[in-house]
């Protein structure tokens, strides 16, 4: 396929707007794989192109957060083994199957998470007792959120970003710098299997990584410097437009 000049122009601003998103609440995807697709982009190509860029992205906000003492990487071992290996059969397996049937569970559950977000006013803006051991929580959810990210992806970082808040006790800002790192071992895992596949195109991957490394350090260093009640309102903004997003491309 050939991408005019202007096209490459579309891309790299989607993808700097994506990255910004991405680094503070998750849920680039909104935007990226839509502009993917209204390029003329086949959809499992799309989906493969997708994670060409978003890596970029992750990459340099976990770096990010990394270098400004939000997370420990050491620490997360258990967490992107497990993500590895959930990532690794979600991208193989969506080649297999269409996307379709999953969508209504995801729409429920981020309704859910949602609610639960707006009805639990300081949830994450301290830190807690956690309600279940590192070692399982890393187990479970790095296998499940592992392989929805590589199988589908839409909500992976909200998903992340709760759970981690709600079970380990992470205040948001903590579990916002940590999500970045489980999504950038998905990504990458998911996106050596779509090489393999040869089904990434390069040439706009890389028009809308370049946008989402800008997008990526100007939303982590914005994270770094505001307080819970900025992550809290971006977050729910956020969840409300991939629903929003969810629905309309699933009913309408």
């Amino acid at each position: 396929m050939e991408f005019e000049l202007p096209v490459l122009g579309l891309l790299f601003l989607a993808g700097l707007s994506a990255g910004f998103i991405d680094s503070i609440a998750g849920g680039g995807g909104i935007i990226s794989v839509p502009t993917l697709l209204a390029v003329g982009i086949p959809p499992h190509q799309a989906l493969a192109t997708n994670k060409l860029q978003s890596s970029c992205g992750s990459f340099t906000a976990a770096m990010n957060y990394s270098s400004r003492g939000l997370m420990n990487p050491g620490e997360l071992v258990r967490g992107l083994v497990f993500s590895f290996a959930g990532a690794v059969t979600g991208a193989v397996a969506v080649q297999f199957f269409s996307a379709d049937f999953l969508e209504n569970l995801i729409i429920i559950l981020l309704v859910i998470l949602f609610i639960y977000t707006v009805f639990s006013p300081k949830l994450g803006f301290k830190r807690q007792s956690g309600k279940i051991s590192h070692a399982l929580f890393y187990t479970v959810f790095g296998l499940l959120l592992g392989f929805y990210d590589g199988f589908f992806g839409p909500g992976t970082g909200s998903f992340w970003a709760i759970s981690l808040v709600v079970l380990l006790g992470l205040d948001l800002k903590q579990a916002t710098a940590q999500t970045k790192l489980f999504n950038l071992t998905s990504n990458i895992v998911a996106l050596s299997v779509f090489l393999y596949s040869g089904l990434v195109l390069w040439r706009p991957g890389l028009a809308m990584g370049v946008g989402q490394i800008l997008g990526a350090y100007c939303g982590s260093t914005l994270v770094s410097k505001r307080n819970v009640h900025f992550i809290r309102g971006f977050f729910l903004l956020v969840v409300a437009a991939t629903i929003i997003k969810l629905v309309v491309s699933r009913f309408f």
